[in-house]
């Protein structure tokens, strides 16, 4: 038998795996591996976007920690936690337009992007009083 009638088993068949058209056990766990890798992989990447985006929008957060408490308590000054995310992006697009008056929120309003402004009503809307300070 020479080598290449060894390759494909019988002399002028198929290799022996492509012929039976069958996955073997150790193919199987192969692709197994293969899938959980992948998997693991792909939930990792998804867990680290997550996580910068919550990171991103703490950064955020401090920023208006500044002057709002993050808390949720109001001592003088409207307390942005637990406002809902259209609530925050409409008082937000109103100081940014001029229809609210505050020369600071105006500045704030100016310097955000609307993502940021979106990231940031989405961090808030999910904190509840008592939530300590990023």
């Amino acid at each position: 038998m020479t080598v290449e009638q060894a390759a494909l088993g019988d002399a002028g068949s198929e290799p022996r795996t492509a012929a039976k058209g069958r996955c073997t056990p150790a193919s199987r766990l192969r692709h197994v591996i293969l899938l959980s890798v992948a998997t693991g992989l792909l939930a990792s990447i998804a867990n680290r976007g997550l996580a910068a985006d919550d990171s991103r929008a703490a950064q955020l957060a401090a920023i208006c920690a500044s002057c709002h408490r993050l808390d949720g308590r109001d001592q003088g000054i409207p307390s942005i936690v637990g406002l809902n995310q259209k609530q925050f992006a409409d008082v937000m697009a109103g100081f940014k337009s001029g229809a609210r008056s505050s020369q600071i929120m105006h500045a704030i309003a100016l310097s955000l992007s609307d993502g940021e402004v979106a990231t940031l009503a989405a961090y808030l809307a999910t904190r509840s009083t008592g939530t300590k300070r990023p």
